[in-house]
């Protein structure tokens, strides 16, 4: 299924609004309520996830720490990095919250951040579809890990694989270099 990226409006208040094609549409009000509750049961402990997350990310693609300068010249274990448990917190939290909200808004919002920057730095990092994939696959087994056998499901699976593939579409639609003027006012 091919998607439309050509759809994102800016809103007031930091909210960026992704609204493409078939977009919200493709998650169902089921889907909506296992992403909630699982989000609802995570998010005391975001940032221990959001490390799990990003540990994983590292175990699966070593060289994906080269993209980020925090990590580049530390002699520190990389968990033990005092820059990466908020960024990573921080990412997980925007990728939960974004799926939490995908079908109430009918669309990807991130708040607190822009769009166009997140684009941007992924942009200039130089990531390409295959670290999107490593990341989905960390984030899934992040959440499964998170959520036990009892509660962890197919259904579920695929809950957070539609939300974060259109979380995807809505930065891939903003990878492209900075406007220098952008960033210079």
């Amino acid at each position: 299924m091919s998607q439309n990226y050509d759809a994102i409006s800016h809103a007031k208040d930091g909210e960026i609004i992704y609204e493409g094609e078939g977009g919200a549409s493709l998650f169902t009000e089921e889907q909506e309520a296992l992403v909630v509750k699982s989000w609802n049961l995570m998010k005391k402990n975001a940032g221990e996830l959001g490390l799990n997350f990003f540990l994983k990310i590292f175990e699966i693609a070593p060289s994906a720490q080269k993209m980020f300068s925090f990590l580049k010249d530390s002699e520190l274990p990389i968990e033990k990095n005092p820059k990466l448990k908020p960024h990573a917190k921080s990412v997980f939290v925007m990728t939960c919250e974004a799926a939490v909200q995908l079908r109430k808004a009918g669309k990807v919002v991130i708040r607190d951040s822009s769009l166009k920057k997140i684009g941007a730095v992924h942009f200039k990092y130089g990531v390409v579809d295959e670290h999107f994939e490593v990341t989905k696959y960390a984030l899934l087994e992040t959440i499964k890990e998170a959520m036990g056998s009892s509660m962890w499901s197919t259904e579920m699976k695929k809950a957070w694989s539609v939300a974060y593939d259109q979380l995807v579409a809505a930065i891939k639609t903003e990878m492209k270099p900075s406007d220098p003027q952008i960033s210079s006012t």
